[in-house]
């Protein structure tokens, strides 16, 4: 991966033996000197005197690959997230502030509760407050104090108690309020457009020298977020889709050549569908962004729709809702639009998907029914499910651990174990389905359907695996080696 000269200059690299790399996140010591350190106020907690070896070692790190080869290199390493023996706050001098941005999706509540909880349980801080509506809420509304008392119910409900929104990031307006107000931490819980703002909120901080931490909790109901295992309220998404593609397939096997078509989140990547999919086992055909298809000739969809009829009587089709742009976009003249976080408004593709499907059949003289299911919004103003609630516990935790020990970051689960990432890796790429991957096959051979895909497609997908399975190395290695060589742990 290579980074813009702009991002290089906050990287840092630190090489081990048999090509061990570290790519560690910001801390104060980068920029801030002579910064006195304090006992971890967990070391006299109750909860965690039985606890062996709470504390994570300063050289703990979690690798990006644990799949190897025996003459492989060590690779990429992140630091592992957790408490540290020392912190660079004092409990009394916290002020901490919480924001949600972007769309909705399961969890928010429970993240932000347990960000409250933690801080003031584990770390004793009593000044946190909430900012309301998203980015803009840092200039433009009051603060809202948080207590334990106050959150202690909301993870039950869907959505954000905070509020939300898409855009209003003023970089020099937030960072102006968070010096007048005296914040000292700052969580921020959004997709890949929110955490580039984290990134360019942390940027300011450090030229300013500002002594601020900044910690981003990767939201994403898509699951697109790169590098972590996968994003909180995903799970969540897909026990609910379950419920439309039940609807769907009770529609249509109830109707003779009944066909049940459900339009699911996904707007570049196709997790949510192809999860959804495998787990339900009623599905006929899924479609994403990551596998083109088309509609007419042999080996395409209408060829298969006209088959699964005539085999089954009935079928479930399963549509993420950036799959298929490129087609709509062919019969349908329409303007490029934008929304406010600079991304690419959709065509409706389950719409023109269902009118295509019936004129197809009409020209044939085929008797169908079609019934269209769009739940993307019922999915993302759900409460979060218990795996989802476990999960965005020890993701508040671990941000609060890494605020407290001067990090800056995002925090996410890689390979099972929880890691502080630089913000570059987490905005520089989107994850994707891969398509020469083995859970693609899993689902072509649990939904028989074709995979649509020329040669041409597929070498095209195993170039693009390639070039994502590279290590990241900034522009500039030389310009910034003084980075590389620091002691990256950021204690002392």
């Amino acid at each position: 991966m290579s980074l813009p000269d702009d991002d290089a200059a906050y990287a840092k690299l630190e090489e081990g033996d048999y090509g061990y790399l570290l790519d560690d996140v910001p801390h104060f010591t980068d920029y801030l000197s002579d910064l006195p350190t304090f006992p971890n106020p967990l070391q006299d907690h109750p909860a965690y005197s039985t606890v062996k070896q709470y504390f994570v070692n300063a050289d703990d790190t979690v690798p990006e690959k644990v799949v190897v080869q025996k003459d492989s290199p060590r690779g990429v390493h992140f630091r592992r997230a957790g408490p540290r023996q020392r912190v660079y706050f004092e409990s009394e001098d916290v002020k901490a502030c919480i924001v949600t941005c972007g769309g909705l999706c399961p969890g928010l509540n429970t993240v932000i509760r347990e960000l409250v909880c933690g801080l003031s349980h584990m770390y004793n801080v009593n000044d946190i407050f909430g900012i309301q509506n998203g980015y803009k809420g840092f200039y433009s509304s009051n603060y809202l104090p948080m207590t334990p008392k106050s959150v202690n119910d909301i993870h039950k409900r869907g959505g954000t108690v905070l509020g939300t929104s898409r855009g209003g990031h003023d970089t020099k307006k937030i960072v102006d309020n968070i010096q007048d107000r005296g914040i000292n931490q700052v969580y921020i819980i959004g997709g890949d457009g929110t955490q580039k703002g984290a990134y360019e909120i942390y940027k300011e901080i450090r030229r300013r020298g500002l002594k601020v931490a900044v910690a981003g909790v990767p939201k994403t109901i898509d699951n697109d977020i790169a590098v972590i295992d996968k994003s909180f309220g995903f799970d969540s998404a897909v026990e609910e889709a379950q419920r439309a593609i039940d609807a769907a397939h009770v529609e249509a096997s109830s109707a003779e050549n009944g066909i049940g078509l459900v339009k699911l989140m996904g707007r570049y990547s196709g997790f949510i569908a192809m999860y959804a999919t495998l787990a339900s086992r009623d599905v006929d055909c899924c479609l994403i962004p990551e596998s083109p298809f088309y509609l007419e000739g042999e080996g395409g969809l209408f060829e298969y729709i006209e088959k699964r009829l005539k085999e089954n009587n009935h079928m479930v089709i399963v549509v993420a809702e950036g799959a298929g742009q490129d087609l709509i976009a062919k019969s349908i003249a329409a303007a490029d639009q934008i929304d406010a976080s600079g991304n690419k408004l959709l065509l409706d593709v389950g719409l023109w998907l269902t009118h295509k499907i019936k004129d197809y059949c009409k020209n044939k003289k085929m008797e169908m029914t079609i019934k269209y299911i769009d739940p993307t919004y019922m999915i993302r103003a759900i409460p979060s499910n218990a795996s989802d609630n476990v999960y965005c516990t020890l993701l508040a935790h671990s941000a609060i651990h890494g605020a407290m020990a001067g990090y800056s970051f995002t925090v996410g689960m890689v390979n099972g174990r929880h890691a502080y990432i630089p913000f570059h890796r987490v905005t520089s790429t989107r994850n994707k389905v891969k398509i020469t991957d083995r859970m693609w096959a899993r689902l072509l051979s649990s939904t028989n359907q074709p995979s649509f895909l020329s040669q041409k497609d597929i070498d095209a997908a195993r170039e693009a695996d390639k070039l994502a399975s590279k290590s990241p190395v900034p522009v500039n290695t030389k310009e910034h080696g003084e980075n590389a060589k620091k002691p990256a742990n950021g204690e002392k």
